[in-house]
């Protein structure tokens, strides 16, 4: 990988990473330029979902407060969402190449069809709210609804391990069917399952040797300065803008990827 290369991989995971701390959808950038830059794409997904980590972090610990209150449920979720990740994971590891290129192009074009309902979902999460507040202030989970919530856990950690777009809205409308309103404690909830969920995935790409680690290093910094530097300027801007820029890049890239075959 050249000079010029690296740079470029390196501000596109900057860009995800301020792309991710503010509004999500950041794997879209930086996903697309290592496969821009010519690595397999088996090992570019590894690779992404390594160096994005960290830059992941920040997001978890900010919400801390109000995860202390939730961490029977958190420890009931980790389960399915620790089993479903590494499923996805070996899944993806052990895709070929040729089949993966194929089925790449479609992940792309879900995570922006997610994005782009992100709106509509986050008002789907809270749609349920006057009733919880009536019913139980306090997000009260029914034993079914908590049996339901990993189910669906477990199959948002599948799809998660395997490409890893979009997962955090999925979280979100997963809890909110699990009877959650309070936005500020489901975003609590979401990232540290976000984080097992990409660590989890990361560790069984590290231990099969398929994270490149030349280019993890480098990215991983490029995503820690989008997350915790950049990000602060970004959060300025426009967000719906922001949005829009998102959804039309997927499209793009949804479109060169089918070209590409």
């Amino acid at each position: 990988m050249d000079f010029l290369t690296q740079v470029v991989v390196f501000l596109a995971f900057v860009l995800a990473g301020s792309v991710n701390a503010i509004a999500g959808g950041g794997t879209v950038f930086s996903f697309t330029a290592l496969a821009w830059a010519g690595l397999p794409l088996v090992q570019a997904n590894a690779t992404n979902a390594t160096a994005l980590v960290p830059g992941s972090l920040g997001s978890a610990l900010a919400f801390r407060k109000d995860l202390r209150s939730q961490g029977r449920v958190f420890l009931i979720l980790l389960g399915p969402t620790i089993l479903g990740s590494l499923l996805g994971a070996f899944v993806v590891a052990n895709t070929p190449e040729a089949i993966f290129r194929r089925i790449v192009p479609f992940l792309v074009l879900f995570a922006t069809f997610v994005f782009a309902s992100r709106n509509f979902l986050t008002r789907l999460a809270l749609q349920r709210r006057a009733e919880a507040v009536v019913k139980a202030p306090e997000d009260h989970i029914s034993p079914m609804s908590l049996a339901l919530g990993c189910v669906l856990q477990f199959a948002i950690a599948l799809y998660g391990g395997y490409f890893g777009a979009g997962i955090g809205i999925l979280m979100l409308t997963s809890m909110s069917v699990m009877g959650m309103s309070n936005i500020y404690r489901m975003n609590a909830l979401k990232n540290p399952l976000a984080i097992a969920i990409n660590g989890t995935a990361s560790l069984f790409f590290i231990a099969s040797g398929r994270v490149i680690w030349p280019v993890a290093w480098w990215a991983a910094i490029g995503a820690l300065i989008g997350g915790y530097v950049v990000a602060r300027i970004a959060r300025r801007l426009d967000q719906d803008l922001l949005r829009t820029a998102v959804i039309v890049a997927g499209l793009v890239v949804t479109v060169w990827m089918f070209v590409r075959l």
